[in-house]
């Protein structure tokens, strides 16, 4: 789902999307000229890698986040801290690439297999 920048309102509209297993739903509205508010819950099943010894498993997501949408560079130096800034180019907001982005962004964390998570070794397996 894609949507120009500027047609987003500043009245909160629903988004749903899913992605094989995965549901990425929420809210999103305009919060200033170049700023929109994403309020997202991302729910579903994911397939990642084992970091000891490479197998891939799935894991159970349920992840809410807020972003803050930027139409291009972010310029500021006041307020806005400790906010998630994401700076949108071409001036069109694209849910989908958000989406692989976010669950990207969770397969690269470090995800430990109940076979490994089990087995007292503290050695790490070559693969």
């Amino acid at each position: 789902m894609k949507i120009e920048f500027k047609k987003v309102q500043t009245v909160e509209k629903e988004f749903d999307i899913k992605l094989d297993s995965v549901e990425f739903s929420g809210t999103f509205c305009r919060i200033s000229n170049n700023l929109i508010k994403l309020n997202s819950n991302i729910i579903g099943k994911l397939m990642v890698e084992c970091c000891k010894c490479g197998e891939e498993h799935y894991i159970n997501i349920d992840e809410n986040q807020d972003f803050i949408l930027s139409d291009g560079e972010f310029l500021s130096e006041n307020a806005r801290e400790g906010e998630m800034i994401i700076e949108i180019e071409n001036h069109i907001v694209d849910f989908d690439e958000l989406l692989l982005s976010e669950l990207e962004s969770i397969k690269s964390d470090y995800h430990i297999c109940s076979n490994c998570q089990s087995n007292d070794n503290f050695i790490d397996i070559e693969y």
